[in-house]
């Protein structure tokens, strides 16, 4: 199933950028797609942004669309989120995940990803 190491995270203020990075490894499929999901506290995990594998397409979260960007090499199977304008109810835990399923649909199904990372706490300040 693959490994997905994430960086980036940490204490961000309200208003300002995040940047987080994932690192996949082992990923064997060769179709599929890497996103990035967040959760926070007692609500259900939320569809960021999506990258297919080949890199060919992207899908953005509704909440999200218009100040996230989801960028990735395949050569180097890393993955970059870029979101700007963070607000403090953004305060979650960020995960990349990665499977064998298109875009448009694992976005808001997220079961359809077969390997998760450990998930950066992105805690915003105001």
């Amino acid at each position: 199933q693959g490994q997905l190491d994430e960086s980036g995270g940490g204490l961000v203020q309200a208003g300002s950028s995040l940047r987080l990075s994932c690192a996949a490894s082992g990923i064997t499929f060769e179709q599929g797609a890497i996103a990035w999901f967040r959760q926070a506290p007692g609500k259900e995990r939320e569809g960021v942004a999506c990258i297919s594998k080949a890199g060919s397409s992207t899908t953005y979260g509704d909440s999200v669309t218009g100040r996230t960007a989801i960028s990735g090499a395949r050569a180097r199977s890393t993955v970059h989120l870029r979101m700007r304008n963070l607000k403090v109810e953004n305060t979650t835990v960020y995960y990349c995940a990665a499977g064998p399923t298109e875009c448009w649909y694992g976005l808001s199904n997220p079961s359809e990803f077969t390997s998760w990372g450990l998930g950066p706490q992105v805690p915003v300040s105001s």
